[in-house]
């Protein structure tokens, strides 16, 4: 539920984000009257997140076994690349979100009310689709179909609470700083998710090696303990891994978390030559 919860976390406010850079742009621009179809733009990409994410649980529950496995694992590699794409996304464009929602909502008023639809509906269904592909990869293996829906129902609300507390600058926090912490561990989340994925493969027979486990601690790990369901949700931790779950989470995690990690480059401006003195 830990790492459910950290995704909502994340997703959502980034999603908050969005909507209220949207509603403080309309708001401080004296134009209010639109902000119903910016709502209107939000709840559709929201009902078509959650119907997305009803599909993808109750429509794979159809599926024969070896089938059922083989979507996992599709959705759990889909599932890394998105928040792979996601966290370096954001720590590149987040200075620069603010001004490049604000210059398409100007277009879109210019267009209409269903280009100011169409304007919140991507901004928000992106983002709200993402989430319903990690939920979905990150809730597999779960014996408690219950605590995955708290977990992401928590981490919302929470999203939703900090981001209206951001807009009605109620509370301040170093977004950079949050988005950089959430970002390292949410890695580590990832990282699980494809070991998950590769385990799923496996069990479908694509991949050999199932019963060639990297190391085994069975006896020594209590599974009913709060650390080791920390480890098993937050990072996908199993007492007896296969070798190749355990490469993949190594060559996954540690590579992408030390780039992710790596200080960047502050970009400098580019040196103008002084103009050549005429003879």
């Amino acid at each position: 539920m830990t790492a459910i919860y950290l995704i909502g976390l994340r997703e959502g406010l980034e999603i908050t984000l969005v909507v209220s850079i949207l509603v403080a742009f309309l708001v401080k621009s004296d134009r209010k009257p639109l902000l119903k179809w910016v709502w209107a733009g939000v709840a559709v990409a929201a009902a078509l997140s959650v119907g997305f994410a009803a599909l993808l649980q109750f429509g794979v529950a159809r599926l024969e076994y070896t089938h059922q496995e083989l979507f996992e694992a599709v959705a759990s590699i889909v599932a890394v690349t998105f928040v792979t794409w996601m966290i370096f996304w954001m720590r590149r464009m987040a200075r620069q979100m603010g001004s490049e929602l604000r210059g398409r909502m100007e277009d879109a008023i210019n267009v209409g009310p269903p280009a100011i639809v169409g304007v919140a509906f991507l901004a928000v269904v992106r983002e709200g689709l993402e989430t319903s592909i990690l939920f979905y990869a990150a809730a597999q293996g779960t014996a408690d179909s219950a605590r995955p829906l708290i977990g992401i129902t928590l981490g919302l609300l929470t999203a939703v609470v900090l981001g209206w507390l951001l807009y009605l600058s109620a509370v301040r926090i170093n977004l950079t700083k949050f988005f950089t912490w959430t970002g390292a561990l949410l890695v580590l989340v990832a990282a699980g998710i494809l070991k998950y994925g590769v385990h799923d493969l496996q069990e479908a027979g694509v991949l050999p090696g199932l019963n060639t486990t990297a190391f085994d601690v069975s006896a020594g790990w209590p599974p009913g303990a709060w650390y080791a369901e920390l480890l098993r949700g937050m990072v996908n931790f199993t007492p007896a891994p296969t070798v190749l779950e355990t490469v993949a989470w190594l060559a996954y995690g540690i590579p992408v978390l030390v780039i992710f990690l790596w200080p960047q480059r502050p970009t400098q401006p580019a040196r103008t030559q002084a103009p050549a003195l005429s003879k």
